[in-house]
């Protein structure tokens, strides 16, 4: 079955567990208590948008990691809206001609990401399928590609996090959007203000 196939199918799918907020994906988890939408949106913005000492992934290239994780899970909202937000950070710093590479991070593939990238795009689907696949030998392919430690303390704890994310989502089987463009608005929020702040008010939908 074709990606966007699967993206309709999966959106056609009802909530298998009840008492959910009505609104889609991970925000049914962020609104379930008050604590979880603190700790939650804390932690995106923790590996996503606050600085990390050491590191030199900016965050569109982190929010690809995300999109990477979420993809090779399976989890329509994490990888349509990560991958907004990265387009959205690309469009804000003027690397549009980057923005094609999210479809092909959708699709499984790293062709055409730089040998940083691919190399932490790597840890990360490693990470997420099997921690312990991890090898010397990819750590230091990254290290070779130009990543430092952090990058790759970031790769580890974004697709740590997101199959986390993810496994709330399809385990709540949460309420996904048929297309990855109604993420566009909430994507230049999310771009502007980061995932704790008041101001990002926008639901998909």
């Amino acid at each position: 079955m074709a990606r966007d196939e699967e993206r309709l199918t999966r959106a056609q799918q009802e909530p298998i567990v009840g008492g959910l907020p009505d609104v889609p994906g991970i925000l049914a988890a962020i609104r379930l208590t008050p604590g979880l939408g603190v700790h939650l949106r804390g932690l995106a913005d923790e590996l996503l948008v606050n600085d990390f000492p050491g590191a030199t992934l900016v965050r569109a290239e982190r929010e690809m990691l995300a999109t990477a994780t979420s993809a090779a899970n399976d989890c329509f909202y994490c990888m349509d809206s990560h991958g907004a937000f990265a387009n959205a950070l690309l469009e804000q710093t003027g690397a549009t001609d980057l923005a094609p590479l999210i479809d092909v991070i959708k699709l499984g593939s790293s062709e055409g990401l730089n040998d940083k990238m691919k190399a932490l795009v790597h840890i990360a689907r490693t990470v997420r399928r099997e921690p312990r696949d991890l090898t010397d030998a990819d750590v230091a392919a990254a290290h070779a590609a130009g990543a430092t430690d952090a990058d790759v303390q970031l790769a580890v704890l974004i697709a740590s996090a997101f199959s986390m994310y993810n496994r709330m989502v399809e385990g709540f089987r949460a309420r996904t959007l048929p297309s990855a463009d109604a993420y566009r608005a909430r994507a230049a929020e999310i771009a502007a203000h980061g995932y704790s702040d008041q101001r990002v008010t926008s639901v998909p939908g």
